[in-house]
């Protein structure tokens, strides 16, 4: 029988390994423009509702001073040369900018937060769950055909990286329209269902592979759970060489290109323009339903998958995942048909700046000696390279295509070069990391059991800052609402 962690708080840290491995474990034993409106807004205050960022290449100064400033995300729309809103700036993403070896917590926990649970990674290391093949629920949006002349790009024929006008939305699981309908729609008898995003659940499933800290709301209501983002969540970030024994650091200096901070937001700017441009915009493949986010034709290139994951571990229990993926392009072959990808980008910044980890110069070995470069990415962005396999998986994409982004001058974060791509099957690259995906199954069935056993309210799972440890605390429902935001920013500036 499945035992969940810890009915002691600190019982984590008191973990050794002669307890009974058995009861850590999950089995599976049965057998093989215009914004449209959000359907569901959670009952226990989880404010939503904050869209994506606007990434807009053009205003490539703006850029990098935002990039190199602490002050650079806000809430709402985001653009990469500059920022549109952003009230509350770059307060709770200050542990990229702090990247000493004592980081700071992705989230203030309040004195009136109570910490319920506190798990250890070498914990979720040993969980393994099976989970049975998807259900499509449907497909939203429009992707475009793969260009495979970006297959012949080299270090000699580079392509320069353009800046693309493109929005991208981040929108979290309760303001998801589609997710909405199914939160708000009745179940059956018996019948338990929990709603996140590919994002979400690929932090959960990565989560052991995690240094820098992140937090998830959880909102238990009925019978059913949403985990969701917050506003300006640093997850909705590519993080840099966040695995790498010598991580970028502060240097104090607000004009460093190579802080933590302004690293992220490069890779993030980077990932969005490379997926906008190595497609062909005018062939374009259109899912049956439209996207989701807009109603009318101003709508960017996005492809949506949303599916239902069964849970189950006995015949009696009903739980069903209910997650939003998404799907960058398609590749037409020769008999004509289509494979969806997963399309992303590393980024190389300075080989010979703090925090490079030791990478190879792209430029001098990517064409020959492309395996040396590739294992050095795996070792010092593990976790988020882990993040895009277990996204790939999720969506049901054949393909993750990754392509090798490097600055044209290593002083310059603004402007970039395609160096090179490289085509990946998605568990054949897990199995290259030593990524088990059924490991990553057993997290989420762990904190999914977890949190149905909880009463309703909200929750926050935490990422500790400096160690390898989760925890789960019981939060007011008031918890990240405006207005509690704003009387908190009041008292903060008293």
């Amino acid at each position: 029988n499945y035992v969940p962690f810890g009915s002691n708080a600190a019982s984590a840290f008191n973990y050794q390994h002669a307890e009974d491995e058995a009861s850590f474990s999950v089995v599976d034993n049965r057998s093989a423009g215009q914004k449209k409106s959000t359907g569901f807004k959670s009952s226990a205050g989880q404010r939503g509702g904050r869209g994506g960022f606007r990434q807009q290449g053009q205003q490539r100064g703006q850029f990098q001073r935002l990039g190199a400033n602490r002050g650079g995300f806000g809430g709402g729309r985001q653009q990469a040369g500059g920022q549109r809103g952003g009230r509350r700036g770059y307060s709770n993403w200050r542990d990229y900018d702090r990247n000493q070896r004592v980081r700071d917590a992705s989230v203030k926990v309040g004195s009136d937060w109570t910490m319920l649970e506190e798990i250890e990674f070498a914990r979720l290391n040993k969980l393994q769950f099976e989970v049975p093949e998807p259900d499509d629920i449907s497909l939203h949006g429009s992707i475009a055909v793969y260009d495979k002349a970006y297959d012949r790009v080299n270090t000699k024929q580079e392509k320069v990286l353009q800046q693309v006008d493109r929005e991208r939305d981040n929108v979290t699981t309760s303001e998801d329209p589609i997710l909405g309908n199914l939160i708000t729609e009745p179940t059956n008898e018996g019948e338990q269902r929990v709603f996140a995003t590919d994002t979400i659940i690929g932090v959960l499933m990565t989560a052991p592979r995690s240094v820098y800290p992140w937090d998830i709301v959880i909102t238990r209501e009925a019978d059913k759970v949403i985990f969701d983002t917050r506003e300006g969540s640093q997850l909705d970030y590519v993080s840099v060489n966040e695995n790498s024994n010598d991580p970028p650091m502060d240097t104090g200096d607000k004009d460093n290109i190579n802080s933590p901070s302004a690293l992220a937001l490069e890779a993030t700017y980077i990932n969005t323009n490379f997926a906008a441009q190595v497609v062909h915009s005018e062939q374009v493949v259109d899912f049956e339903n439209g996207n989701p986010f807009y109603d009318d034709d101003s709508a960017p290139l996005a492809g949506y998958r949303y599916r239902k994951f069964d849970l189950s571990t006995t015949e009696e229990e009903d739980i069903s995942l209910f997650i939003r993926t998404e799907v960058d392009a398609v590749i037409k072959s020769v008999q004509g048909e289509d494979s969806y990808i997963t399309v992303k980008a590393l980024n190389e910044f300075d080989s010979r700046a703090q925090g490079a980890g030791g990478a190879m110069e792209w430029r001098q070995k990517l064409d020959s000696q492309r395996g040396a470069v590739v294992a050095t990415e795996m070792k010092n962005n593990s976790c988020k390279l882990s993040r895009w396999v277990v996204q790939t998986m999720l969506s049901g994409s054949d393909h993750l295509k990754l392509g090798f982004i490097s600055r044209s001058n290593p002083k310059d974060a603004a402007r970039h070069a395609i160096l090179g791509t490289q085509i990946c099957r998605p568990k054949e690259f897990a199995s290259q990391m030593n990524l088990q995906i059924t490991n990553g199954w057993g997290i989420v069935k762990t904190v999914v059991d977890l949190a149905l056993k909880l009463p309703e309210g909200k929750y926050v799972l935490v990422k500790d800052p400096n160690k390898p440890v989760i925890r789960l605390y019981s939060v007011p429902k008031s918890t990240f609402e405006e207005g509690e935001e704003e009387v908190e920013a009041e008292a903060e500036t008293a």
